[in-house]
């Protein structure tokens, strides 16, 4: 297994390692970036990102797109798990962004990925309800209150693994209710696709509450947040790799450095996410 490498570290081991050369086309706008990215050929990049980062990536695409003139860049997002077999089935994709750093390594070991697991982001999570609250949920441990209706991700996806850690960080929390966990489990009405697919649920009103990064919730003006105490609280960390197969190498090299550099880290933190290991 590769060693991970971290923002501070990302842009000297890309240098070193650079090889020649639903989506969405991000349209390009003004420069958000610093500068120019170096002088390079225009190229078209596919970048697959879980729905996590799916609005922050409008963005990203958008400056990047101005500082290197001629590049494109379409994003086709999804959890991470689903991409990361699609990877691997042949298709198309640039740079694979994840939420979780477990996907990409995956490609990085069955020989997938060209080069090492880059870290981008950080993120926390928080508890979302519909902004009318109809079940009254006022703290975590409402989450396990009969009747409660909690809207989840599937097993796969890296929000579920991570709202897991949460849970049993709360059940031994003082206050929290002798069998917390098996009654939050039994209060799962669904199972989506992806961590967006559950916020549109909650939005909608089709569920009394799920667990989300606290980037999503953020960016949804339909829900309200329940506070999770920061002591129970488990950090996200996303990473991304370049794609193997890749017909652009050079560039979706470049861009995963410029995205964990300090003009991809200023937009992700204008929107919420913390850097990566906060």
């Amino acid at each position: 297994m590769r060693p991970r490498l971290s923002a501070s570290a990302v842009v000297l081991a890309f240098a070193l390692a650079a090889c020649s050369s639903g989506s969405t086309a991000v349209p390009s706008a003004s420069p958000v970036s610093s500068g120019p990215v170096a002088s390079t050929a225009p190229a078209a990049l596919t970048v697959y990102a879980a729905a996590s980062l799916k609005g922050a990536l409008a963005k990203v695409a958008q400056a990047y797109q101005a500082a290197t003139p001629g590049t494109t860049i379409t994003v086709s997002t999804d959890s991470s798990s689903a991409l990361e077999t699609k990877i691997e089935q042949g298709a198309p994709a640039d740079v694979f962004l994840s939420a979780d750093t477990s996907n990409p390594q995956k490609l990085v070991d069955k020989g997938f990925a060209s080069g090492p697991v880059v870290t981008f982001a950080g993120n926390l999570l928080t508890v979302i309800v519909p902004a009318s609250n109809p079940a009254g949920i006022r703290t975590p441990a409402d989450l396990a209150r009969s009747g409660v209706k909690v809207i989840a991700a599937g097993d796969a996806v890296p929000i579920t693994k991570y709202a897991g850690q949460l849970i049993a960080n709360l059940a031994r929390q003082p206050g929290y209710p002798p069998g917390f966990a098996a009654a939050y489990t039994a209060n799962v009405v669904s199972k989506e696709d992806n961590v967006a697919a559950v916020v549109a649920k909650v939005e909608l009103g089709e569920g009394d509450a799920g667990i989300v990064y606290a980037t999503d919730a953020k960016s949804s003006t339909k829900v309200v947040t329940i506070s999770v105490p920061t002591g129970a609280n488990v950090p996200a960390t996303y990473g991304g790799a370049v794609v193997k197969a890749s017909q652009n190498q050079a560039a979706a090299t470049r861009f995963l450095a410029w995205l964990a550099g300090p003009d991809g880290q200023a937009i992700l933190a204008s929107l919420g996410f913390l850097p990566p290991g906060a």
